[in-house]
């Protein structure tokens, strides 16, 4: 009596737990960001007084440092898997610096919607969609330097080894989305919704 192989290619195997988790987190917090994008767009144009869309100035440098910092973390992911750990907390130091830069940029766009145009979460309809979209992504770039830190903490302290490359990857994974949705919030509130 033959058997028949439940998988046709002998090689595959289960994926890690941690990028099950991973994306199992991406896949719920997609659910999260979609719901606060579509609450945006249902509401643009309803504000019947006070700022307007046209007051925010798009933020090309921050958008470019934030996006760029896809490219470094994916150069510090394969130096660790080279074994090149100087090189992957290089790579790893300046993704977060370009990660607190968006930061900053995020918070002088802020302090001049707040203090200058007068635009508050309880402004308008257009106050509370604003801050409620942007701000849910500015904290989960706040959290995903807060994991990226203690990576970096632990490589200067030299507990990070090429055999953590896996958990490097995954970690990666979060920042990438957090990049990407990022392309979905700057079109939708500065390009589509000015």
């Amino acid at each position: 009596m033959s058997t028949i192989p439940i998988f046709a290619d002998e090689n595959w195997r289960m994926p890690s737990r941690g990028r099950v988790g991973m994306f199992s987190l991406i896949i719920g917090e997609s659910a999260i960001f979609t719901i606060f994008v579509v609450a945006y767009v249902y509401y643009i144009g309803r504000s019947t007084y006070g700022p307007t869309p046209q007051i925010l100035d798009v933020p090309i440098f921050n958008t470019v440092c934030l996006l760029s910092s896809s490219l470094t973390i994916w150069l510090a992911e394969h130096a660790i898997e080279r074994g090149r750990i100087r090189l992957f907390g290089a790579w790893w130091a300046l993704t977060m610096a370009l990660g607190i830069i968006f930061l900053g940029g995020t918070a002088v766009e802020w302090n001049k919607l707040i203090f200058t145009d007068g635009l508050t979460i309880r402004s308008n309809l257009f106050g509370t969609t604003f801050y409620s979209l942007v701000g849910l992504h500015a904290t989960h770039v706040v959290v995903g330097l807060i994991m990226l830190s203690l990576v970096l903490i632990f490589t200067l302290i030299g507990r990070i080894e090429q055999r953590h490359a896996e958990r490097i990857q995954v970690l990666s994974l979060y920042w990438h989305f957090v990049d990407a949705v990022w392309v979905v919030v700057f079109t939708v509130v500065y390009i589509v919704g000015r």
